[in-house]
């Protein structure tokens, strides 16, 4: 069974979506294993994980079919049961089945009835990937990674989680209904894509992805 925690061990590989960039070592969601933790990252987009006598169900509300079908597989790797759903305004939704093996998760990113980051969180690559899943857009060379516009108090903290893992965005948006961290420059989007690995075998989803600028 999936744990929370995992030791990531650095190989070398090459990434055809980097192009002519070559050979990189990396600790990419492809080579990571799999956990129940990795669901933090549709937290750090606009997901909730809403808790029951059931258990907690992790969902987020996407805007295109493919991301919700590639978040359904992305999901399963964890060990959670998974399905889609279709909201009340006819978008696709991606959620897990309430299950007391994610009550965890729930507590840690939660303050009171508030969503909350954890202090000091590391994403994994595997949390970059399915929040690059459901919330990333390209921006000319640049890339966005969704927030929650109804959890403000997160944004901050979590442009510094990802300064953690070497990636130092921008935080946009933050007046608007978008907010985002913008990713910007070439070495910055090569360590965001050795994170994130290939974009999900899903029709419509490499155009959504991050690439590097010249590659």
């Amino acid at each position: 069974m999936p744990s929370g925690a995992r030791a990531s061990t650095p190989v070398t590989c090459s990434h055809s979506n980097l192009g002519d960039v070559g050979q990189l070592s990396f600790f990419s969601a492809q080579i990571d294993r799999p956990a129940y933790d990795d669901l933090a990252g549709l937290l750090a987009a606009h997901g909730q994980a809403v808790r029951s006598d059931s258990g907690t169900r992790v969902s987020v509300v996407v805007d295109e079919l493919w991301r919700a079908r590639a978040l359904v597989e992305e999901i399963a790797e964890t060990g959670a049961a998974a399905e889609i759903a279709t909201s009340e305004e006819g978008s696709p939704i991606a959620r897990t089945a309430h299950s007391h093996e994610l009550d965890e998760l729930h507590r840690r990113w939660s303050s009171g009835a508030v969503k909350a980051m954890p202090k000091g969180w590391v994403p994994s690559p595997r949390a970059l990937r399915l929040w690059a899943i459901a919330a990333g857009e390209p921006d000319g060379d640049r890339y966005l990674l969704g927030l929650d516009a109804h959890a403000p108090d997160t944004h901050a903290v979590l442009a510094t989680a990802l300064m953690r893992v070497g990636i130092a965005p921008t935080l946009v948006g933050t007046r608007g209904h978008s907010p985002s961290l913008r990713i910007a420059g070439k070495r910055r989007l090569t360590h965001l894509l050795e994170y994130v690995g290939e974009p999900p075998a899903q029709p419509g989803a490499h155009a959504h992805w991050p690439m590097v600028p010249g590659f």
